[in-house]
């Protein structure tokens, strides 16, 4: 009896990143099992003996965004000399990096996915956690503005990460819209304007 696997050839990375493209740009639900095996470059035998199921291949997708496509973005908290730098950092990334550019679908695959009730459980609970990743890099920025004096010791640390980790998703949400990197600018520029008004400049 003839066993079939991977075709010869199979570049495993190469299919992931496709996958991950595919889910980025369609959603778990609407990306058919023919869609991935195309995108793929292979066949659904050597889909699911690499990577399991749909479902596995999805969390393996947003691990893969995670570790590649996500960093370059949110590593911006970290870049600047305030916290108020940062911020303006991350979301000046996101008007480059959220418009759709070459092969790179619009928005962001982690902000914008499982926010509706027909995805599995298990791949709500990871981007859920993904999500609140990005807004723990947030408070930490925001703490360390208050430990230094930039902000003051009565910020609300928590509402304020999550106003701009909201602004950072709607932008997201605009971008996929179609919204322009100039557009995606000047939400960037009204979400700066309302920094509390003692913070450093």
């Amino acid at each position: 009896m003839a066993i079939t696997g991977r075709p010869r050839g199979f570049d495993r990375d190469a299919a992931l990143e496709a996958a991950m493209l595919l889910f980025w740009r369609k959603g778990f639900a609407a990306a058919s099992m023919n869609d991935l095996c195309d995108a793929m470059s292979i066949r659904s035998p050597s889909l699911y003996a690499a990577f399991g199921s749909k479902e596995a291949l999805y969390l393996e997708a947003v691990e893969h965004y995670v570790q590649t496509i996500g960093p370059p973005v949110w590593d911006k908290l970290a870049e600047g000399t305030t916290a108020r730098a940062g911020v303006e950092n991350l979301l000046l990334a996101g008007t480059e990096t959220l418009p759709e550019s070459g092969a790179m679908p619009a928005g962001c695959m982690a902000m914008l996915a499982a926010v509706s009730d027909e995805w599995p459980a298990a791949i709500t609970d990871v981007v859920g956690k993904v999500r609140l990743e990005v807004l723990g890099k947030l408070r930490s920025r925001l703490k360390t503005g208050v430990a230094e004096g930039e902000l003051p010791a009565s910020t609300d640390i928590d509402g304020l990460s999550r106003f701009y980790l909201s602004v950072f998703q709607g932008m997201a949400i605009q971008a996929r819209d179609g919204a322009t990197p100039a557009e995606l600018r000047s939400i960037a520029t009204a979400a700066m304007a309302a920094w509390p008004s003692n913070g450093r400049k």
